[in-house]
């Protein structure tokens, strides 16, 4: 078996997921920040205190865990997808595209600014514009679906922000494998780029002309029949798309964005959202999981800098983005800047990416930053969403 994926550890985890929501309902706040922070707590206990070989608790290195976190994406994004059909989204294209470049225009350049005054070199800065540009579909899913805002006018800007936001990050994750671990090869990122954009054409005219084919597929009088074919093709579409360098979560979006046109939308909503929230619970878990408290105290100075500067940031564009694209008004404005704070699985998955690098900053600093970094966005983007309307009555309204 591997490593950690006792059945005694995966009941241990299940045990600290369901404590951390008894006490998450109690303080009346999100399931979230809990959850991470459950992770946080068994994974210390883990690596200091029980010896490496016990049987009890999960280690951060389990591959069961970390393969529950995958699903959990690929099922929180599949979700993401059946909220937003073809339909709406090429009849949102042209907001998608402002929204997308808007928020692109305002974050990256700031996670640039920050590794080149720390003095880091061009392709690190590089590095660090993509880890603190993305905001995370995972979370700021959950957090839609949790508050009840999936069916409000903000989820729109919210969604077309994410789309945009994880079609770009297929094509830069495509090109960081081949600049940092291709040292540096034009031929190999532009090879990369093309097997990306090829993956994705296929699924966009897969989901576009494909409707009548999603429907015959769902089209069957068995529930257990329905949730297998539908998990199917969520993960086998999702695997082949890691495969391809591809982020799974961005596979997992079309192919629910194909079943959202067909008539099979409700039974999907309530037989899968169990599975959905079960994995999502374990991919916030994991996150804690492989937190490690020590390594980020070496880089609470960039940490803090970060933190503040990228806040106000995904404030601007976010509120920018409602109030100027979408003409919404003052309030959920400010829900769409709240909203696009959290950050998450695509800031951990570019800081994997580059820890086999030569450079020390890419190897080392990067990876430390980013765990301490997701953690405290993760907590300060679910809180800033839990408490947006009291936020807008903070902040004068723009005309």
């Amino acid at each position: 078996m591997a490593e950690g994926t006792t059945l005694l550890a995966v009941g241990a985890m299940f045990l600290a997921l369901v404590l951390a929501g008894v006490v998450a309902r109690r303080l009346g706040v999100s399931v979230i920040p809990l959850y991470i922070v459950a992770g946080i707590g068994v994974g210390e206990l883990a690596t200091r205190v029980l010896p490496e070989t016990t049987p009890l608790v999960p280690q951060p290195t389990s591959e069961f865990v970390a393969l529950g976190a995958e699903l959990g994406i690929v099922f929180l994004l599949f979700f993401l997808g059946l909220e937003f059909s073809v339909e709406r989204l090429l009849a949102s294209r042209d907001r998608i595209l402002s929204a997308g470049v808007l928020d692109l225009g305002v974050n990256f350049p700031v996670g640039m600014a920050i590794g080149l005054v720390a003095g880091w070199s061009l392709t690190e800065a590089f590095v660090l514009g993509g880890v603190v540009y993305i905001s995370s579909s995972a979370v700021i899913t959950k957090s839609l679906i949790d508050l009840g805002w999936i069916a409000n006018a903000e989820s729109e800007p919210m969604l077309g922000t994410l789309v945009f936001e994880d079609l770009f990050i297929a094509l830069y994750l495509a090109v960081l494998s081949a600049v940092v671990l291709g040292g540096g090869d034009l031929a190999t990122a532009v090879e990369g780029v093309g097997v990306a954009a090829a993956f994705l054409l296929v699924l966009v005219v897969g989901v576009v002309k494909g409707g009548a084919l999603f429907a015959r597929y769902l089209a069957v009088d068995s529930n257990e029949l329905f949730v297998l074919r539908a998990v199917a093709v969520a993960t086998l579409v999702g695997g082949i798309a890691l495969e391809l360098g591809v982020s799974e979560a961005v596979a997992a979006f079309f192919i629910g964005m194909g079943f959202s046109s067909t008539r099979h939308l409700e039974p999907l909503e309530r037989l899968l959202a169990p599975i959905r929230d079960v994995f999502a619970a374990v991919f916030f878990f994991y996150i804690g999981l492989t937190t490690q408290l020590a390594l980020v105290g070496g880089v609470v100075g960039l940490l803090a800098v970060a933190v503040v500067l990228t806040t106000l940031s995904k404030l601007v564009s976010g509120y920018a983005t409602g109030r100027r694209v979408y003409d919404l008004d003052h309030r959920r404005s400010v829900r769409v800047a709240a909203g696009m704070v959290t950050r998450g699985e695509f800031s951990l998955i570019i800081a994997a990416l580059v820890a086999g690098a030569a450079s020390p900053v890419l190897a080392e600093t990067v990876p430390a930053f980013a765990v301490g970094y997701v953690l405290v966005m993760s907590v300060l983007g679910t809180l800033a969403m839990q408490y947006a309307d009291r936020l807008a009555g903070l902040i004068p309204a723009s005309s």
